[in-house]
């Protein structure tokens, strides 16, 4: 240890105490910083190889890179999400009102200058300005939280379990090759336009039961679109967002099972609350009939009108907004539409942020037997 990091553990201890019982979490740092393509600031990663992830006072949580069995935190998806907020930032820590800690790693090319930079969740809320930057590293950064009432009193992270253990880097994401920028803009609107931007599955799964099954139990055929959508992708979700689900499974949240219980669930709010539930259910004519949602609880549907499934309009039964039309186009077309970044619509949010490669944030995770 060098003669910085027994200074920076040396402040760090006069501040909150020695660390907690119990081993802290084993990091790998070279592995860490190049999964990062960032060194860290000295003085964070003498506190995190000492005490570990921690607990700070009652609302303050400070991340280090560990694994538990409980799989309560994700230090790889932690970071991947923090940085996403604007360009440049690194995220080291949150607060229990939602705000997020980081460093801007654009103030200098010496990670021990980086000043510490919050979002705060609440000004983001109000419309505001959301980043307060008090212009300070680490470590007078939370000497300036304790001076504000932050209580000094650490415990191991919640997060943690009972004994974290060292976490591994995953994969780097491949670099874009040219065929997914080209689909990413030149305009196509097919299967293999999507296939050349989200590389499918090898081995895409839809369930256990056939299309035969699944069309007498909903007592109707599906468009033709769909089912080759399926048969080249299965199931799964779409940037951590959209989920379609598996159309041959006979799950709750399998597609017939997701008929069943969602269009139950959609009649007794209409009935309740007709205005904000418009839509016939089926069997009623023209009624709905979801194969996909959001993780925000958003239902991708068909309204079944039309001479043929072929025909069946698209629709997005928001859950946190009032029902909107039809949507315009194919399947295929309005899911590359969605990705890139040209359709904006309730339960579609946008994907991608101005300062992002909408490359580095589509993706797509097969389900297979089992997946929720």
């Amino acid at each position: 240890m060098n003669d910085q990091e027994k200074a920076a553990l040396a402040a760090f201890a006069e501040l909150f105490g020695p660390p907690p019982e119990g081993p802290a979490a084993p990091v790998d740092w070279d592995a860490v910083e190049e999964w990062l393509g960032l060194r860290l600031p000295a003085d964070y990663k003498a506190v995190a190889t000492a005490y570990g992830p921690l607990d700070i006072g009652e609302r303050l949580w400070l991340h280090t890179p560990f694994a538990d069995d409980a799989r309560l935190f994700d230090y790889g998806g932690f970071v991947e999400r923090g940085r996403r907020a604007a360009p440049g930032v690194l995220p080291f820590g949150e607060t229990r009102m939602a705000d997020t800690l980081y460093w801007d790693t654009t103030a200098s090319d010496d990670p021990d200058e980086w000043p510490v930079v919050v979002h705060v969740q609440n000004l983001a809320n109000a419309g505001k300005d959301p980043w307060l930057r008090p212009g300070t590293t680490l470590l007078p950064t939370l000497t300036g939280f304790v001076s504000d009432g932050l209580r000094p009193h650490i415990a191991r992270s919640g997060y943690a379990g009972g004994e974290p253990s060292a976490w591994t880097p995953p994969a780097r994401r491949p670099d874009p090759t040219p065929e997914q920028r080209a689909a990413l803009t030149g305009g196509g609107t097919g299967l293999d336009t999507l296939t050349a931007l989200v590389p499918p599955p090898a081995e895409p799964y839809l369930g256990e039961q056939s299309w035969e099954w699944l069309y007498e139990r909903l007592g109707t055929r599906l468009p033709t679109e769909y089912v080759r959508l399926m048969e080249t992708y299965g199931g799964g979700e779409w940037c951590q967002w959209l989920r379609f689900n598996r159309p041959l499974g006979t799950e709750r949240y399998d597609v017939a099972g997701t008929e069943e219980w969602y269009g139950e669930a959609y009649r007794s709010l209409r009935a309740d609350f007709p205005q904000y539930h418009p839509l016939p259910v089926r069997p009623e004519p023209g009624g709905f009939l979801p194969f996909a949602d959001s993780i925000d609880g958003d239902q991708l549907c068909w309204l079944t009108e039309g001479d043929t499934p072929d025909d069946w309009p698209l629709i997005v039964i928001p859950r946190h907004a009032d029902q909107g039309p039809p949507l315009t186009g194919t399947l295929t077309g309005i899911l590359l539409a969605w990705l890139r970044g040209e359709l904006r619509t309730e339960g579609l949010p946008r994907l991608v942020r101005p300062h992002e490669d909408p490359l580095d944030v589509i993706d797509f995770a097969p389900y297979g037997p089992g997946t929720d």
